[in-house]
């Protein structure tokens, strides 16, 4: 959530430029206008804070709970400058890593083997260490939101970024890739404070194709790539659950969430958030990729079922299609009271979806919660039947969901994690 990309909200707390959780979803860091702070999640308790008056974080990458973050600086007078990536060691509380590109950086992801770095077309993978080494070079489409995505199981590196065509998106294998050497890039450098001796990968570009293999010009370096055409429009947001095996996505026009196998590209679930134009701030996988979670400019929290296994028969009741409407439902067996196979809310009309629009044989969320502002908000799940919500405004929310029969959540508790006042 990179506030200083966005349109701020009139709600957003002042000095705020970034918040982001780590792979876990265990803490969550943000970067301000004078430096940044770290979070556990559950309890919520302040970790650690590095304020100076040296300038803006607009970006803090966690290396789940090591002492290694990646620091991006931005606002209006960034600590660092916004085409660079620091690493940051807290426990020597200085920098030790230095990498300067020729654009400005969009974002960056950590795993304890890679580092992927996102500028606005190309996005840079790297064997993550003091001495890292560029395994491989990727073109996407526009990319000024810096989308992109990496699982986060030890088990399987996978990484999720755009097509080269819009609404495109290509997954990567990252353990496919091997190290080689080469001449240092013309697109990118590489800087150490201890003046280390290093060497870095050329550029390598990517072809498009509907499944391929990508080799360097040195032929040592090999990339697996699959890529899915998954919207007609551009994309907004995107997702990889734990162990890489599904991908989630949204467009700009914020209707549809579609969920794929992230190994053939099949189409799993598509989900429907509204019929409104939205902006989907977030998307989540659970632990065992049974539900996903999004949040959105309208203010409101939806939680989809992705396995039918999550919720029994005896307790699926009739909900309509939208909040709030009556539906009539026809007295006909319990699996067409209105609800999906999967568990989520459907039209009770359903039954005839080859002869009506799409929108009558859409999947809606299975439970849904409201926060008080329509800030930009990240959402994740915190256990198997809480929403963690970490909001633009500085607040955190955590809300309980009935896991078998959805509708409403509650609020468990409300608490402001940031307040500008105390700067």
């Amino acid at each position: 959530m990179n506030l200083t990309r966005v349109r701020s909200h009139y709600n957003d707390a002042p000095g705020l430029l970034y918040a982001g959780f780590n792979q876990d979803y265990g803490c969550f860091a943000i970067g301000l206008d004078n430096g940044f702070r770290v979070y556990n999640s559950e309890p919520l308790i302040e970790q650690a804070r590095y304020e100076s008056d040296e300038g803006g974080i607009a970006m803090v990458e966690m290396l789940y709970r090591t002492n290694y973050l990646a620091l991006v600086g931005g606002g209006r007078n960034p600590r660092y400058s916004p085409n660079k990536v620091i690493i940051y060691d807290s426990i020597k509380g200085k920098e030790v890593l230095e990498l300067e590109y020729k654009s400005d950086v969009k974002n960056v992801k950590l795993r304890r083997e890679r580092m992927v770095v996102v500028l606005s077309n190309k996005v840079f993978v790297y064997h993550f260490s003091l001495h890292p080494h560029l395994l491989h070079t990727l073109e996407t489409a526009d990319n000024d939101k810096g989308l992109s995505a990496v699982s986060s199981s030890p088990d399987r590196a996978m990484l999720a970024i755009p097509g080269r065509q819009r609404g495109h998106v290509q997954l990567i294998d990252l353990d496919s890739l091997g190290y080689f050497w080469s001449s240092l890039s013309d697109e990118q450098g590489t800087t150490f404070p201890s003046s280390t001796t290093t060497a870095t990968a050329g550029d390598h570009s990517s072809h498009s194709s509907s499944r391929r293999s990508s080799n360097s010009a040195m032929g040592a370096a090999t990339a697996n790539i699959n890529i899915i055409a998954a919207h007609s429009g551009k994309l907004s947001c995107m997702a990889l659950n734990a162990n890489g095996t599904k991908c989630a996505t949204a467009s700009d026009k914020g209707t549809l969430i579609r969920v794929f196998n992230a190994t053939t590209g099949t189409l799993l679930n598509e989900l429907r958030r509204g019929m409104d134009r939205a902006e989907i701030f977030a998307i989540a996988f659970n632990q065992d990729s049974t539900r996903l979670v999004v949040s959105s400019d309208k203010g409101t929290i939806h939680i989809f079922n992705l396995d039918p296994s999550v919720v029994t028969m005896a307790d699926r009741k009739p909900r309509g299609p939208s909040y709030g409407e009556v539906v009539v439902y026809p007295t006909m067996s319990p699996s067409k009271f209105g609800l999906t196979l999967s568990g989520n809310r459907g039209s009770s009309l359903s039954f005839m979806k080859d002869l009506l629009p799409k929108y009558f044989s859409s999947e809606w969320s299975f439970a849904h919660a409201k926060i008080l502002s329509e800030s930009q908000c990240l959402v994740a799940f915190d256990q198997k039947s809480t929403i963690l919500a970490i909001c633009a405004d500085g607040s955190c929310y955590k809300f309980q969901f009935d896991p078998r029969k959805g509708g409403e959540c509650s609020r468990d508790s409300y608490e402001r994690f940031y307040k500008f006042d105390t700067l």
